[in-house]
């Protein structure tokens, strides 16, 4: 191995810990956010109810992808209605 090669090397070992290190601090980040109150009237709710509302992986994974949901355009079906009558 060349000295190119091996600081080449030690580059990237230096960047994987790098990424090591964000990823600990998103996953502190996470649990934090996770733990958030908000306070509606006497009590302390969670501000996320579910793990859907906290991290939605099907509406990530879509858009990723390029999925998107078909949206719905309310003049159109109704022309749609009034045609097929």
């Amino acid at each position: 191995m060349t000295v190119k090669e091996y600081g080449i090397r030690m580059t990237a070992v230096a960047l994987k810990k790098l990424d090591q290190h964000e990823f600990i601090h998103r996953q502190a980040w996470a649990n934090w956010q996770v733990q958030s109150t908000k306070t509606q009237g006497r009590k302390e709710i969670p501000v996320y109810s579910t793990f859907k509302k906290f991290f939605d992986k099907e509406k990530i994974e879509n858009e990723i992808r390029g999925i998107k949901k078909p949206s719905q355009d309310k003049k159109l079906v109704q022309l749609v209605k009034k045609a097929n009558k």
